[in-house]
């Protein structure tokens, strides 16, 4: 590594000819000189040379949004935007008589004069590589621009070009100043208007240009907002692309933070982290490789904080830790963090929006745990160095994480310490929240191990119980991943009362533990079920049912964006004005017929149910739960509103959660089955040629062999025999137990074959009925056909009760197999939904309070 020198920092003698020159940008801070109350500091460092920073990409996001948001707004809300702009035109007259200086030279001079004096100071301060970003974010701008031009004037609706457009000449035109887009493109990447005195001035000279084009109806309100979005979009994608060069401390920066925290140091050491040893650029790696390893401490502290760390030594042979919290990173963590508050029900705390507030946040969490006697290391100091703000604590001596340490090394000593530190910051109202083996520390001494807790800044005064909650959840579950369950929950009931061991129980879930832990425990995935066992065998009467920590998840937020774009293909399909009056021409008794039947598969799924449950269970309330899932499934995809609430009335009637699973699944497995079975013998016995209504044609059952064929093929490939093993084997295991036991019993057998044929032909005859209630012809094979193909597309599409996925299926299938007119299929479709899945909506409302009422739910 080559050597550098660093300039003394303000207040200290320095004579200038004992310090050498400035190095160059180099990807690299090595060892430096620093003259100021040492003569010299040995840093060593790797700075890397562009930084890619989180905050660009993430307001290149919100701005794309915002953009596309200008757009909907000229569309879809011109009276809006263009009486704003009539307002402000209204001055266009008065400014005309005020101005000496025609509107077009104004912008061309701002469009000539901008450039040049900001890529001049670009190019006096040697930023060569900034200078060409700039340059290349102006072309990108005008190339969006122009894609823009060429996208609305091919594909673009009347109301959004005019939406985009002023009259000039007495002709609407479509106006996106190019000139706006490159400018604010430009200036983007220019860099920062307090560090670049011309920045600062071509943003006033931009927006005084802006205003007055605007006022002039030169360009519309719409147009110009989308041109400066644009430009932004442009100016930062090609900022985080390219990079910039780092605002954090390092160097001189770093070592006057230090100094001004109240430490004079001798050597200041990175300790390398993942992301350093990540790097594989030859410079990088020949750093990393020269820089020594760190304690077994300070790399667990590296891995639990996420930040820089450093060994900061000074004259009397003391050494300290040094954190680094740098302002582009706490962009990520508190993204993520809030992410986590919303999705989660208060298993994440308050996320600090800003750099200082982070960091007073962690050294609040420091003292409040030192003075609840919890031992950790002890915050001696904080500076702010550039966009970095330090901390200075002591170091833990020979301690060592407790992800370094064996199953033997972790004696039943030190598992009491352990949940004695905590108890110690339970008993003060402080919570952790990020408990992983890397924050907790074991040094060995002759008085016994010593344990130590770091890693606070995420953690919180005055907590809540749901947070010590966590805590405790978090470390047990750590734990058990080390020495076992058992030993893990009995050294917990040492130490906490029986009340805090008990209420852990609902939380053994793997959301509720840090990323490194939940890695761990993916790994491992028997632990938590050996925890609640473990648990349960020391509190038989503790609770260990998953309490509901998540608000919404990937499947909910799926389930929304389809929902949504479900309504609008619907009703983008269908035409109201001409489905009126087909409604009000068809047969109301058909209708009614449509709707009888399919209140008779609620009777059906009722007698399944019934037939397969291990408790006795009365077929009215059965029918009734049946009901309510109606109403459940406005919420919940097709075929989880019944297994939920199935699951549910068993288990409130006393059956265990592996039985009552294990007895809804084959519910659900023998629907299936003889679904599939009753649509082959509707096949079989219709006959080729055979005139009967059962009748199917040939290129029907040719595009059944063909789909027989391609799942027979596609078992053959090793692959997906192994994922359909993955996926169904573990249902197969958790229902051959129970479906041994029900063939054992020849009544209960029957009963659900009978309510499954029940259930699947009530919704063929409902479907058939609304045909004929619209006057169609279909034979039943087709009709079935048609039915299931489009209930099974409910299934796979998680939409709420399969709400247009289904509707479509049907049209389609209709239109396709029975040869039915697309828009009378689309009717027949519609008419079908309405009579089995919303007319059956208010009875199931009524079914749910009746049900929740007497205590079945």
């Amino acid at each position: 590594m080559s050597l550098a020198s660093t300039p003394a920092p303000q207040g200290a003698s320095a004579d200038p000819a004992d310090v050498a020159p400035a190095p160059t940008a180099a990807a690299l801070t090595p060892t430096g000189s620093v003259r100021a109350v040492r003569s010299r500091v040995d840093v060593r460092d790797v700075r890397p040379p562009r930084v890619h920073r989180p905050s660009d990409l993430l307001t290149a996001t919100l701005t794309t949004l915002l953009a596309a948001l200008v757009v909907v707004l000229a569309t879809y809300a011109q009276n809006t935007t263009t009486g704003v702009a009539e307002d402000v035109q209204g001055f266009a007259t008065l400014l005309r008589r005020i101005l000496f200086v025609p509107v077009n030279v104004l912008v061309g001079v701002t469009t000539v004069v901008v450039p040049i004096a900001v890529l001049t100071e670009l190019a006096l301060r040697r930023l060569g590589r900034q200078l060409l970003q700039a340059v290349v974010a102006a072309v990108v701008a005008m190339l969006l621009v122009a894609a823009l031009y060429w996208t609305f004037g091919t594909f673009g609706s009347d109301e959004l070009v005019q939406g985009l457009s002023v009259r000039l000449g007495g002709e609407w035109t479509l106006t996106i100043p190019e000139y706006t887009a490159m400018l604010a493109a430009l200036l983007t990447v220019a860099g920062p208007r307090g560090r670049r005195r011309t920045v600062a001035l071509s943003w006033n000279l931009l927006w005084v240009t802006t205003g007055v084009v605007l006022i002039t109806a030169a360009v519309s309100l719409p147009g110009l907002g989308l041109a400066l979005l644009v430009g932004r979009v442009a100016g930062l994608a090609v900022r985080y692309v390219g990079g910039v060069d780092p605002e954090r401390a390092y160097g001189a920066g770093l070592l006057a933070g230090i100094r001004r925290a109240g430490v004079e140091p001798a050597t200041v050491v990175r300790v390398p982290d993942p992301g350093l040893e990540a790097d594989r650029t030859p410079a990088t790696v020949a750093a990393v490789a020269e820089l020594p390893d760190g304690t077994p401490a300070q790399r667990a502290l590296v891995r639990a904080s996420g930040d820089r760390v450093y060994d900061v030594a000074t004259d009397d042979g003391r050494h300290l830790d040094l954190i680094v919290f740098d302002g582009d990173r706490q962009v990520v963590g508190m993204i993520t963090r809030l992410w986590r508050s919303l999705r989660l029900r208060g298993l994440e705390g308050r996320s600090a929006l800003s750099l200082r507030r982070a960091t007073e946040r962690a050294a609040l969490l420091s003292y409040a745990a030192s003075a609840a006697g919890v031992r950790t290391p002890q915050l001696l100091s904080i500076a702010e160095a550039d966009d970095s703000m330090l901390l200075l604590q002591q170091t833990t001596g020979d301690a060592v994480p407790l992800s370094d340490l064996g199953t033997d090394d972790v004696a039943d000593e030190v598992l009491h310490a352990i949940w004695a530190q905590l108890r110690l910051a339970h008993t003060a109202g402080i919570a952790h929240r990020a408990l992983t083996s890397d924050v907790i520390l074991v040094e060995r001494g002759p008085d016994g191990p010593r344990v130590w807790l770091t890693a606070w800044e995420l953690g919180d005064v005055a907590s809540s119980e749901l947070a010590r909650r966590m805590d405790t959840t978090q470390l047990v579950a750590l734990l058990a991943l080390r020495v076992g369950a058992a030993r893990a929950v009995g050294s917990a009931a040492e130490v906490l009362p029986a009340a805090d061991i008990q209420a852990i129980g609902p939380l053994l879930q793997t959301v509720a533990l840090p990323r490194r832990t939940r890695d761990e425990m993916r790994a491992h995935k028997e632990v938590l079920a050996e925890l609640r066992s473990a648990l349960v065998a020391r509190l038989p009467e503790a609770d260990v049912q998953p309490q509901q920590l998540v608000r919404f998840g990937a499947r909910t937020l799926m389930t929304i964006v389809l929902t949504i774009v479900a309504v609008f293909v619907v009703l983008a399909s269908v035409n109201v004005q001409q489905i009126g009056p087909v409604l009000a021409a068809s047969d109301w008794r058909y209708s009614a017929l449509a709707f009888a039947f399919g209140l008779v598969t609620l009777l059906g799924a009722a007698l399944a149910f019934v037939a397969f449950s291990p408790v006795r269970l009365s077929v009215w309330r059965a029918t009734l739960v049946q009901t309510a899932a109606t109403f459940v499934a406005l919420a919940a995809p097709a075929g989880i509103g019944p297994a939920a609430l199935n699951l549910r009335m068993l288990t409130r009637r006393g059956v265990s959660g592996s039985l009552a699973g294990a007895t809804v699944a084959l519910v659900q497995v023998s629907q299936f089955i003889t679904t599939v079975l009753l649509l082959l013998v509707l096949t079989v016995t219709s006959g080729v040629r055979s005139p009967s209504p059962f009748s199917v044609s040939p290129s029907m059952l040719i595009a059944l062999a063909v789909v027989a064929g391609l799942v027979g093929a596609a078992l053959l490939v090793p692959g997906v025999r192994t994922w359909v093993q993955r996926t169904f084997a573990p249902t197969m295991r958790q229902t051959l137990p129970r479906l041994i036991e029900v063939l054992g019993q020849p009544w209960r057998l029957a009963l659900a074959v009978g309510g499954n044929v029940l259930m699947t032909m009530g919704y063929v005859l409902a479907f058939d009925a609304a045909l004929q209630a619209l006057g169609q012809e279909a034979s039943l094979a087709q009709v079935a056909l048609v039915y299931l193909t489009g209930n099974t597309a409910g299934s796979i599409v998680p939409t709420p009760g399969g709400l247009g996925t289904v509707e479509i299926a049907l049209a389609v299938g209709l239109s396709t197999v029975a040869g039915i007119n697309p828009g009378v299929a689309t009717t027949v479709a519609l008419l079908f939904r309405i009579a089995t899945y919303w007319a059956r909506i208010p009875l199931g409302w009524l079914a749910m309070r009746y049900l929740t009422r007497v205590g079945e739910l």
